[in-house]
């Protein structure tokens, strides 16, 4: 599906109540500029990016269909959210916020050519989007080659860090190493199954947490599995998990084959709620459990920054705000939390520049804070990732995770941790 360019002022966030909005988006406002006059289009935009007097435009680039629109498709709804809200708080340096949307189709080079359309034929100020690694791998030279900048809302491998890219997402030492140690100190684990789906993100995960298990923490990994995207037979790794008996089975199966695989789990007769074994997924949100079903999860826990459940005002009102807009029955994922803030983080460093010039707004972006994150609150580092905490939840039937441990400071992103290349 591929939509026009289109303003977010209307009715993009479909059943939103116009006064709770208003309210609500006057309590995000970053920076005291947001209402004031807009400055002339001539000083803010120096390099032909589609920005006017009254307008700018911005790129959505996600999966809405394929494997993984089952995860992409929150972080869409998130981004149309923030920027709905950014508008009614009165735009980005006086200017509202238009996008153009494309669907990267669960496909990379796909991914690749609508980057390269939506910079070159649409010239969008900033990029909200991808999902895999995969994905952002396909679109990282495009970006780079044309001086764009990507806000990527998943957690991913680490290993990367780049002048155009803002990772909104945990990277590894914050969500696997940290999960691990969880595992080890406080179940007493000491044996490992790694299972993933078959791409950068999953294979280069494990590759770092194999590396932590038995070089740094002298535990044993029993078994190491990967299967294509959307592959939905899951039987003979079940069987051959049965047999090895690990304390625990640490789970990168992304996109749709989660739906097959705890299903599947599930007939086979493991009971998650038991622990024995453990089951610790880096990649199962409550978008995924909404397409599984909360009673074939149940028992497993997740590493993740964000949950639903977190209890903090600035998640309460996120939560209401998604709802209101998407639909009593929707549900939000740490993904999702982490592309609504991109537009966000994007606005406040335009503003801080005072332009909408990539070169510019790059060199505010170290210190740049969002104290209305539903996850509490975030800041950047430097070398473009967030501070952030990591919280281990455990599923509940009804498909929501219950916080079971947080760490009690923000973690300082470390991409290229030593000892882990």
């Amino acid at each position: 599906m591929k939509m026009n360019k289109q303003s977010t002022t209307g009715g993009t966030t479909g059943r939103w109540g116009l006064g709770r909005f208003k309210l609500l988006a006057a309590s995000l406002v970053l920076a005291a500029t947001a209402n004031a006059a807009a400055p002339p289009t001539e000083e803010v935009n120096t390099t032909g990016l589609a920005v006017t007097d009254d307008t700018v435009t911005v790129g959505i680039l996600h999966s809405i269909t394929g494997t993984m629109a089952i995860s992409e498709i929150g972080s869409v709804q998130a981004e149309k959210l923030a920027i709905s809200q950014i508008n009614e708080a009165g735009g980005v340096l006086g200017r509202q916020v238009e996008y153009v949307q494309e669907d990267g189709a669960s496909d990379w080079p796909t991914f690749a050519e609508k980057a390269r359309k939506l910079l070159r034929q649409d010239n969008v100020a900033a990029i909200f989007g991808a999902w895999t690694s995969a994905s952002r791998k396909a679109v990282l030279p495009v970006i780079e080659q044309y001086n764009g900048m990507l806000y990527y809302p998943t957690f991913y491998e680490g290993l990367e860090q780049s002048p155009n890219v803002v990772y909104t997402g945990q990277e590894a030492t914050q969500q696997i190493l940290a999960s691990l140690n969880w595992a080890a100190e406080e179940k007493g684990a000491k044996t490992f199954y790694l299972l993933g789906s078959d791409y950068i993100w999953p294979r280069t995960s494990n590759k770092i947490a194999r590396k932590h298990i038995e070089d740094m923490r002298g535990l044993k990994v029993v078994g190491e599995e990967y299967y294509p995207l959307g592959h939905t037979q899951f039987n003979s790794v079940i069987n051959k998990i049965k047999l090895r008996k690990p304390d625990v089975i640490f789970a990168s199966v992304v996109g749709g084959s989660n739906v097959a695989f705890y299903k599947q789990m599930k007939a086979a007769g493991f009971d998650f709620t038991e622990e024995d074994p453990l089951l610790l997924t880096i990649s199962v949100t409550e978008d995924e459990i909404r397409g599984i079903g909360g009673e074939n999860v149940e028992g497993i826990y997740a590493s993740m920054k964000y949950f639903q459940s977190l209890d903090n005002p600035n998640n309460e009102e996120f939560v209401a705000a998604f709802k209101e807009a998407y639909g009593d029955d929707m549900v939000i994922g740490d993904v999702t939390q982490a592309a609504y803030l991109g537009p966000w983080l994007w606005k406040a460093a335009v503003e801080k520049a005072g332009s909408f010039d990539i070169d510019k707004i790059r060199e505010e972006f170290a210190g740049i804070e969002f104290n209305k994150a539903p996850e509490g609150y975030v800041r950047i580092h430097e070398n473009h990732h967030l501070w952030s905490k990591t919280r281990i939840g455990q599923a509940q039937s009804d498909g929501q995770y219950k916080v079971v441990y947080e760490t009690e400071e923000l973690m300082e992103p470390d991409p290229f941790p030593e000892g882990y290349q």
